[in-house]
């Protein structure tokens, strides 16, 4: 079982190298935080695999952290964005 997680962490990893091309050539920051959200959703996924096939608890602690700075991030970008609308002439 811990090969199949193995396997499913590698792929996930991979996952995340290709949407680093979201990143590069993403026109807009809502696509740069859209892309920000995906590296956050996946790494917690990631170190929820990990936690299992090392049998190692503390990761699922880290990835509650995680969880929680993914959701301050959106309020910081929605926040930055409303008032930079709200300031143009």
């Amino acid at each position: 079982m811990n090969s199949f997680y193995m396997a499913l962490t590698i792929f996930l990893v991979l996952n995340i190298a290709a949407s680093m091309v979201r990143v590069i050539r993403g026109p807009t920051p809502a696509d740069r935080l859209m892309t920000a959200q995906l590296f956050g959703t996946t790494g917690m996924a990631i170190l929820l695999l990990l936690a299992e096939a090392m049998e190692e608890p503390a990761l699922r602690n880290v990835t509650l952290v995680f969880a929680v700075l993914a959701v301050l991030l959106v309020i910081c970008f929605v926040q930055t964005a409303e008032s930079k609308e709200t300031t143009k002439p």
